[in-house]
């Protein structure tokens, strides 16, 4: 049984992890039997009024926040141990581009959370796979642009693509209900709400992606 990380970033689209995205992946890997583990960071981010989609009052944890879509399952990403691990994947939202990175507000010259850089790096040398949805995969982009110039998807969104490719790592476009492989580095993308109008259209790039990187697992790679 293959035991996965699902990285979140809190819980909301406009200020955490897109739920959409993260049940339908969690319920990928539920289907095919994974043991999963969710993961978050432990540190305060701004609020945003998903009603009225705008700006909240105050800071909430981010840990805390991403407890809500684990149903309090939900380990502190700096206790994370990536040798306990078989894989990691990464639900979207505006949190992954704010809470894991900085890429919201300073695109390419963003900067990510040293947890986050960290199990990237260690999974990424161990061979590990790694999946990203939405607007995450910017997150390897970053981490890993200027060295192993990893290939990813975020959709059609030029502007997006543009700021990726700034970032030393290559923009494939692919629909939504598509997944880009990049076999080498063992990174698995999809666009979701990058690109899509409902749910339905979302489970279905969510389930190719989680089949590709349990695929990977069951093929470890020579590191």
């Amino acid at each position: 049984m293959a035991k996965v990380g699902v990285i979140l970033s809190g819980c909301g689209v406009f200020d955490g992890s897109e739920i959409h995205e993260a049940v339908c992946i969690l319920l990928a890997l539920d289907q095919r039997g994974a043991q999963v583990q969710c993961m978050a960071s432990n540190k305060a981010a701004p609020v945003v009024n998903h009603l009225a989609k705008s700006p909240g009052l105050g800071e909430r944890n981010v840990l805390e926040e991403s407890a809500r879509i684990a149903r309090g399952e939900v380990i502190d990403l700096a206790k994370v141990k990536v040798a306990d691990y078989d894989a990691f994947i990464f639900p979207g939202g505006f949190g992954a581009a704010k809470n894991l990175c900085t890429f919201a507000t300073e695109g390419e010259n963003c900067s990510v959370d040293p947890h986050v850089a960290k199990l990237l790096q260690e999974a990424h040398q161990a061979g590990k796979p790694i999946g990203l949805a939405c607007i995450a995969p910017v997150i390897a982009a970053k981490v890993f642009g200027k060295t192993v110039r990893p290939t990813v998807t975020i959709g059609h969104d030029k502007g997006t693509a543009a700021k990726i490719e700034a970032m030393g790592a290559v923009h494939a476009a692919h629909d939504v209900d598509e997944i880009a492989i990049d076999k080498k580095n063992r990174i698995v993308t999809t666009p979701c709400y990058m690109e899509a109008q409902r749910i339905s259209e979302i489970y279905v790039g969510a389930d190719k992606l989680v089949e590709a990187v349990l695929a990977m697992v069951a093929h470890p790679a020579s590191v």
